[in-house]
């Protein structure tokens, strides 16, 4: 399989330049303290529609040819890459088609929502999300744009890192979470395209610890009945995503959700920021095994702040 090369990331910075936030990087001393270790969170939590989806999405949507695109485009979604494409389509003045299970949050229900998109509520299952898309396509003739499976979805995420080596060429480690694997190979993409030297540390809730048990395994170990509160990462790993996680990331940390809950009340009380679960189980690895990592650089992509703040977990 060849993989996106990082002049692909590259393409993909110029390409979304326009339209995506530059999200600040942020550190914390009291953090650093905790610790033991410099650490530098990457905010996509302050990215358009709040999470690190606004960047695949606008260079998977910018990069269509115009025949492609006045078909409209369409995905499933449990929230942000929905609201993602549904704000890119916005923007190119396409038509969007967002499926989503029907215990979807509703604060990323809303967001989908917002931006003008399409919405069809389905059964909380992979197999209901991609026959209903299907039927969707067939009607429509829309494009499919997978949340994670796409190299142009990957080149695009990829760009957060970039953004944060660019900024912080020094770091020893860099953390990112994984539900379908689309930020991290692209954060691998991009960390390894300026630093070969830099390790790629993967985080995921322990109770859908699919992508911990396909490296351990050697091949893709589906996703089967996920029960966490971290609603983004419930998906498997992809064809495309999985080779590169499998290549470049040294490890993945599991996360227990009391762990989850922790590190958003860190984040919460030291850079007076609310994040969601699923963006919390990046700080969460560390919580759990802090010692490999004491006295070194380390970035973490904050991916996303669409947290229901009728309902958070403390």
């Amino acid at each position: 399989m060849v993989f996106p090369f990082f002049s692909d990331i590259e393409k993909a910075a110029e390409t979304i330049a326009p339209y995506v936030e530059r999200t600040p990087v942020c550190s914390s001393e009291h953090i650093n303290d905790l610790f033991e270790a410099n650490i530098f969170f990457k905010c996509e939590n302050l990215q358009k529609v709040g999470a690190f989806k606004f960047r695949g999405a606008c260079n998977a949507v910018f990069s269509l040819s115009e025949d492609e695109a006045a078909k409209g485009v369409a995905t499933h979604s449990s929230g942000n890459h929905g609201a993602a494409l549904s704000l890119a389509g916005s923007l190119r003045g396409i038509p969007v088609h967002v499926v989503m299970p029907k215990n979807a949050p509703h604060i990323k229900i809303n967001n989908v929502a917002q931006y003008g998109a399409k919405i069809t509520l389905c059964e909380p299952t992979l197999d209901a999300r991609e026959s209903t898309l299907d039927k969707i396509m067939a009607r429509t003739g829309a494009v499919m744009i997978h949340p994670y499976n796409d190299n142009r979805i990957i080149c695009g995420q990829g760009t957060a890192a970039r953004e944060l080596l660019l900024e912080h060429p020094e770091l020893d480690v860099i953390m990112a979470p994984i539900g379908g694997g689309g930020l991290i190979s692209g954060t691998c993409i991009a960390s390894k395209g300026l630093n070969s030297n830099i390790t790629v540390v993967g985080t995921e809730p322990k109770g859908a610890d699919d992508a911990f048990q396909s490296l351990t395994a050697g091949n893709i170990i589906p996703q089967t009945n996920p029960q966490t509160m971290a609603d983004g990462l419930l998906t498997s790993l992809g064809d495309k995503t999985f080779p590169i996680i499998h290549t470049y990331v040294q490890e993945i940390i599991t996360v227990s959700e009391d762990t989850i809950i922790k590190a958003m009340r860190i984040v919460h009380e030291n850079l007076e920021m609310i994040i969601e679960p699923s963006s919390a189980v990046v700080l969460g690895g560390l919580l759990e095994k802090p010692e490999p990592f004491k006295d070194q650089k380390i970035g973490m992509i904050l991916t996303g702040g669409n947290a229901d703040l009728n309902n958070l977990p403390w």
